[in-house]
C-alpha cells in the first residue's frame, strides 16, 4: 500500500544507487519553471530511510532537484511500504528507462547490477521487466566489455552506440587500434567503423590466413587461379562501364528508337545491373575493411602490440 503526503525538502533524500547519473541542467530548468507555473503534476515516489530518518526518492528524482532549484520547501510524495533495495532500484530505473531519461551506459551498468543481484535473473528476465527486447538488453550490456578510452568516446556521442557495440567484440589491443584510427580521422563515419570492426573479429577469432611459403602446391595453385579470376572479373568491368557511358550520353529519344518495343526489358536489364552493382560494392568495402584490419589485427588478447602512438591519439580526443 502506499500514501500520498506533502513532505518537508528536507525531509526527502537522494538514493546512493539510483541508476540514473546524468541529468541535463537545461532540462531541469525547463521543468523547475512548469513546476513554478502549474505545479507538480506527478508525485515522486519515497519509501521511509531507516538509517538517515525521513524518506528516501525511489522514483522522481529529477523532479525532486526540480523542486530544490525552484526554491520549494515541500514536495508531495508517494510513500511506499519498505521494500528490498534491489525491488527500489528497479523501480526508479524503470521511471527513467521509460522517459528515456538514462543513457545507453547508465541502462547497461543498470542491467548488470540486476544480473548479480537478482536471484534466477537472466537477459531475457531483465528486457521483460522494461518491457524492452532482448537485443536492446543486449546491446547495452555489451558496451560494459568498452576499453574505458573507447567508453568514454561512445559515451560522449563522438562514436555511435552500434558502432560501439561492434568495437565491443574486439579485445583490448584491437579496440585501441580502431580507436587510434579513429582519432586520426582514418573513418568517413560510423558505418566505416562497423565494418572495420566486423572485419577485425572475424580475423581476430579465426587463425591467421597461410603465407605463400606454407601452403601446398595444390593449395598455391588455387590460390593463383582465384586471384586471376577475380582480377579479370573486375577488369571486365570497365568494359561494361564503357558501354553504359555510351548509353548514358545517348539522346532518350534515339534510344527509344533503336528499342522499339524493347524498352521496359531494358529498363529491367539495367535494374538487375544495378542491384548486382550495390551488392559488389558492400562486398568490396567489406573487402577493403579485411584489408585493412589485417595490417593491425592483434589475434591473441594477450599479445603485447606496438599501440603507443594509438593510445596517445585517443587519450588527446578524450581529453578534447
Amino acid at each position: 500500500m502506499a500514501t500520498v503526503r506533502t513532505l518537508k525538502i528536507a525531509q526527502v533524500h537522494r538514493n546512493p544507487n539510483q541508476p540514473r547519473e546524468h541529468f541535463d541542467q537545461v532540462a531541469l530548468e525547463e521543468l523547475k519553471n512548469s513546476i513554478l507555473k502549474y505545479g507538480l503534476l506527478q508525485d515522486i515516489v519515497v519509501r521511509p530511510d531507516n538509517e538517515r530518518g525521513g524518506y528516501e526518492i525511489v522514483a522522481g528524482e529529477r523532479r525532486y532537484r526540480a523542486h530544490v532549484l525552484a526554491g520549494k520547501k515541500t514536495i508531495r510524495a508517494k510513500i511506499l511500504s519498505v521494500a528490498g533495495e534491489l525491488d527500489q532500484f528497479k523501480a526508479s530505473m524503470s521511471e527513467n528507462i521509460n522517459r528515456e531519461d538514462m543513457t545507453p551506459f547508465e541502462e547497461a551498468r543498470g542491467f548488470q547490477r540486476i544480473l548479480d543481484e537478482e536471484e534466477g535473473a537472466t537477459v531475457e528476465s531483465v528486457a521483460a521487466d522494461f518491457s524492452k527486447s532482448v537485443q536492446y538488453v543486449n546491446m547495452r550490456l555489451a558496451l560494459l566489455d568498452l576499453h574505458p578510452d573507447v567508453a568514454q568516446v561512445v559515451q560522449d556521442g563522438h562514436i555511435g552506440l552500434l558502432a560501439g557495440v561492434k568495437i565491443a567484440a574486439l579485445n583490448a589491443a584491437n579496440q585501441r587500434a580502431v580507436l587510434g584510427k579513429f582519432a586520426r580521422g582514418e573513418f568517413a563515419g560510423d558505418n566505416s567503423i562497423i565494418h572495420f570492426a566486423y572485419a577485425m573479429r572475424q580475423q581476430q577469432e579465426q587463425p591467421a590466413l597461410l603465407e605463400a611459403e606454407e601452403l601446398t602446391e595444390e593449395q598455391r595453385t588455387e590460390r593463383l587461379t582465384a586471384q586471376k579470376r577475380t582480377r579479370n572479373a573486375l577488369d571486365r568491368i570497365e568494359q561494361v562501364r564503357a558501354l553504359l557511358d555510351d548509353i548514358a550520353r545517348t539522346d532518350p529519344m534515339k534510344l527509344a528508337e533503336a528499342l522499339t518495343g524493347g524498352v521496359q526489358s531494358r529498363l529491367d536489364q539495367l535494374d538487375r545491373v544495378a542491384d548486382s552493382l550495390s551488392k559488389a560494392r558492400f562486398q568490396m568495402r567489406q573487402a577493403k575493411a579485411h584489408a585493412d584490419a589485417a595490417q593491425v589485427v592483434t589475434v591473441n588478447p594477450a599479445a603485447e602490440s606496438d599501440t603507443a602512438t594509438a593510445d596517445d591519439e585517443a587519450r588527446e580526443l578524450v581529453a578534447a
